[in-house]
Formats: C-alpha cells, sequence, structure tokens
C-alpha cells in the first residue's frame, strides 16, 4: 500500500488533508513497467487515471493492425504526472497508448469508479483533482501540437 506520506509528494495530491490523502490511498495502486512495456492502448476501455511516479511515459498514436506507431505519428514525453484522463471523457476509450520511455516507470493506477465514489463524497476533493486534470490535459495537447508542428515542418522542409 501506497503510504500517506508518499501520497502528499505527489503534486496532484500536495494541498490534500489527511482524510482526503487516505480515501485516495484506498484506491490507489502501484504498478512498475519496464521500458516500452504498455500501459494502456490507444482504443481500450478507458477505466483508469494514471500517476507518474518515477521515470517517462510516452504517449503516441498507433495506426490500426501495427502494434507500434511510425515515426510521423504524434509521439510526446508526458510532461505532467498525470495522464489517461479520457477515463472521465465519454466515451471513456484512451486517445493515445502509454509506455515506459525511461528504463523503468512507477505509476500509480486509480480506477475510474472507486474515484468517482470518492467524489460523490467529497465535491472538494474531486475539485481539486479535476482541477489538476483539466491542468495537465491543456499542457498534454499544448505538447502535442508542437510535436505535430515539428513533425510537419521535418515533412515540408524534406520536400524542398
Amino acid at each position: 500500500m501506497i503510504s500517506l506520506d508518499f501520497l502528499e509528494q505527489v503534486d496532484i495530491f500536495k494541498n490534500l488533508n489527511d482524510n482526503q490523502l487516505s480515501a485516495i490511498q484506498k484506491c490507489a495502486e502501484a504498478v512498475d513497467f519496464k521500458k516500452g512495456e504498455r500501459i494502456f492502448k490507444q482504443g481500450d476501455s478507458a477505466s483508469n487515471v494514471w500517476i507518474t511516479l518515477e521515470g517517462e511515459v510516452e504517449l503516441k498514436t498507433e495506426f490500426s493492425g501495427s502494434e507500434t506507431s511510425s515515426t510521423a505519428a504524434p509521439s510526446f514525453l508526458s510532461e505532467t504526472q498525470a495522464f489517461g484522463w479520457t477515463c472521465f471523457v465519454e466515451p471513456y476509450k484512451y486517445r493515445l497508448s502509454g509506455y515506459c520511455a525511461s528504463r523503468g516507470c512507477k505509476v500509480i493506477r486509480l480506477n475510474r469508479e472507486d474515484l468517482l465514489a470518492i467524489f460523490e463524497k467529497d465535491a472538494v476533493l474531486g475539485f481539486k483533482i479535476m482541477d489538476y486534470l483539466l491542468g495537465a490535459v491543456g499542457k498534454q495537447f499544448e505538447q502535442l501540437q508542437d510535436e505535430i508542428a515539428r513533425v510537419r515542418g521535418i515533412e515540408m522542409m524534406s520536400r524542398w
């Protein structure tokens, strides 16, 4: 089980009180991945939100029928600790695939249904978590936009 002391060091949980941290602790599971291991697959049912504790996570677009994306497909290292936020957005499918991009990754897996039950009991906690996730969404869209522009720039330069 993840300790309360450890949880309060994670950005998304920094402003929570002990009761709120305890509620999160009950539904938090630490999971380890090795370099190249898939955390989740694009198109799969999104039932978890993930928080990076150690290592780097690459989020990438994959084309159906291929195991990995081509070099032209959008791909970026998540600079935010939170990813998998599409578990809160219909149709509740992962829009990208997540892979461990460093030698090893340690992430917290939080189940959507468990979190929603907690949010119903403590709306302030729900607001704090969702506020953080919205910031992560914005940052990830920014990163994706930058990566798409970079890839398109390379493609345009190769045409000259």
